[in-house]
This record gives structure tokens, sequence and C-alpha cells, in this order.
């Protein structure tokens, strides 16, 4: 609890209190103290009000330093040169106005832009200098006076300013993991969209072509194929609302697909004239495969299945997944022949690539030397206990 409370970020309202109760303790207690301090040579000159009157006005200030800090620097660095040359505080007691002076030139630097800060503070210190060399005896007082000062108020402006630089560089690095955070999912999700709208369409373009093909020949089975385009591009729909839901908080939780849907996967590509023998060897306890490698899993299937349909079917395709305790092996050939692509890779073999990547595994794809193509990857997971 206590914690909680420590780090707990204060309110605007929480922090202007506590400066009024710092103004209060300055203003009416340390500076109106150093004011009564009696000279080296001589009694208290000044009445007993203008001592206090002038520590209220070198300390009150502080309670509005964070809505007008430039504003209160240079108030406070005004007074305590006046003080100081009239001998109202004299110079072995400016520790307090100085105290005064460093959290305005604190909270300047917090706040204010570099250049401004700097050109302010560097006006102020001058002033203050100022009053503290009319007050020395010769030379070397006077250039001690100098040093006095910016040993008791540069530090202040410098911790301001470094403050101000890291709270910058970490918005700017919270920024950069949010723009990193968004393209990732973006990826992610054109992945997916990409993986369903592609093998769906094969399908369907390829049923669509044997419905026109056979349409008045044989109604029957021409049919028979607008069914298969139907019951396709419902699936399709299901999955692209899925994949779209899981942008969207008030969306229910709805499983991904993996492992136990890849027959239903072959079965849905025996549609498109491609015979798929799939075999599935798992060799680890039941649900120890994450669900992040069960649907990169699927979705390499998916894909690999889909482009035998596209370029090489009628053609037999062949589907092996091992499971083992710490890793998924998969590997899709077929024997059918496919044009080679001249421009490199297309969206679908980047996909897959991208997918193992993210495990932190090996991916292969190419032509086999006896014909066909074979789309080989392994894809390690832990097991967390």
């Amino acid at each position: 609890m206590t914690t909680l409370l420590l780090t707990r970020r204060l309110r605007p309202v929480d922090l202007y209190l506590a400066d009024a109760v710092l103004a209060l303790a300055v203003g009416g207690f340390l500076c109106p103290y150093a004011a009564l301090e009696s000279p080296l040579h001589g009694g208290v000159r000044e009445p007993l009000w203008v001592s206090i009157l002038t520590g209220l006005a070198l300390g009150l200030p502080l309670a509005v330093r964070r809505r007008w800090p430039i504003t209160v620097a240079v108030v406070i660095s005004g007074g305590t040169t006046v003080s100081l040359v009239t001998g109202v505080i004299p110079n072995f007691a400016a520790a307090a106005p100085a105290f005064a002076i460093g959290l305005s030139f604190y909270t300047v630097a917090v706040s204010t832009a570099t250049r401004r800060s700097v050109l302010c503070a560097a006006g102020c210190l001058a002033l203050v200098s100022v009053g503290l060399v009319l007050t020395a005896g010769d030379l070397w007082s006077r250039a001690g006076g100098v040093a006095y000062a910016a040993v008791m108020i540069a530090p202040a402006w410098l911790i301001g300013w470094l403050l101000r630089e890291r709270r910058a560089l970490a918005a700017l690095q919270g920024d950069q993991r949010v723009h990193q955070a968004a393209t990732e999912e973006r990826l992610r999700v054109a992945r997916e969209l990409h993986d369903v709208v592609a093998h769906t369409l094969s399908l369907i373009v390829v049923k669509a072509a044997v419905a026109n093909h056979v349409a008045e020949a044989d109604p029957r089975e021409a049919g028979a194929a607008l069914r298969v385009i139907e019951e396709t591009g419902r699936n399709a729909l299901t999955d692209v609302r899925r994949v779209l839901g899981i942008l969207r908080e008030d969306t229910p939780y709805v499983p991904t697909p993996g492992l136990d849907e890849l027959p239903a996967l072959a079965r849905q590509a025996a549609i498109g004239g491609v015979d798929v023998q799939l075999d599935v060897r798992r060799d680890e306890p039941e649900g120890t495969v994450p669900e992040s490698v069960g649907l990169a899993v699927y979705r390499i299937v998916q894909e690999a299945v889909t482009n035998v349909v596209k370029h090489a079917a009628p053609a037999a395709c062949r589907a092996l997944v091992t499971v083992t305790p710490d890793e998924v092996r998969v590997e899709v050939t077929d024997d059918g022949r496919r044009p080679v692509l001249l421009g490199g890779e297309g969206h679908g073999l980047i996909g897959m690539r991208e997918r193992v990547a993210l495990h932190g595994g090996e991916f292969r794809a190419g032509p086999r030397s006896d014909g066909g193509f074979a789309v080989t990857a392994s894809l390690p997971y832990r097991v967390v206990a």
C-alpha cells in the first residue's frame, strides 16, 4: 500500500498545494530569517516589517512557479539582487534566497525549451552576481561571490534540464514502442487476412470455373460447384469476422484454428482438385503446443496447399506435421509443375517466412529435384510449467 501511495502520480491540485506549502516555508521562515541577520559591521538597519516583507517577496512567488516559471525566476532573482545591494540580506546569508532561486531555475529548466531556459538562467545568474559583487569588499571576494552564486544556483538548472531531457527521451521511446506495436499488429492482421482470402478465393475461382464450364452440359455438377462456393464463402466470412474482431475490445474470444483443424483443411483442399495426404504425428502431452504456434502451423499448411491449388492443381500433395515436446516441424510437398516466379517471393511465402521468424524457427521453400515443390518449416516452442 505504501508503495502504491509513493508511486501514485500526483494530480495538478496536489502539485499546486505542495508549491503553496513550500512557498510559505521559504517566504515565511527561511528568507525572513536571512533578512533579519545582522550585517557584519553594525546592527539591523531596516525595520522588522521590511525584513518580513522582503522574505515574503522572495518566497511567495514559488507558489505559482509551475504556471509562470520564467516570470517567477526573474522576480525572485531581481528581488534577491535588490535585497543584497540594499543590505537587507547580508551577502553571507545569501544561501536562503539562493535556495528560492534554485527552485525557480529548476522549474524553468524542466518546463521550458532549452534555449529559453538557458537565456533566462544566464540573465538571472548575472543579475544575482551583480548584487554579490557590489556588496563584496575586494576583487577576491567578488570572484568568490560569483563562484558562490554559480555553485548554489546552476546545479538546480542542470538537474531540471536533465530531467526534462529524460522525460523527452522516455516519451519518444514510448511513441516508438506504440508505433512498433501498431505496425506489428497491422502486419499480423494483414497476414491473417491474406491467408484467409487467398485460400478461399482460390477455391472459389476453381469451382466457379468448373460451374461455368459444365453449366449447360451438366447442371447438377454446376449446382454442386455453386454449393461449394457458397459454403467456402460463408467460412471465409466467418474467418474474416474473427480476424477483424480481434481489434475490438467488446468482441468475445473465439478460438483460433490450430492443429486440430488440419483435417478439415485437407478436406477443403480436395474441393479445389488437390488430393492432400495429411499425416499428423504428435509426440507431446496434450495441450502443450502454444496457441500461437498452432495457428502458425495451420496458416503455413493452408498457404502451402493454396499455392498447390493455384499453381499446380490437379496434383497430389503430402502434408507431414511432426509435433515433438519442444518443436513442430512442417513439410508440404507436391508433385505438380508450377511456373518459376521471376519477381521473387510472393506475399504467401513472405507471410510464411515471417510467421516462422516470429517463433525463432527455420523456413525453406523451393522446387524439388525430382519435380514439384516443397515447403519446410520448424517452429520451436517452450512449455510453460
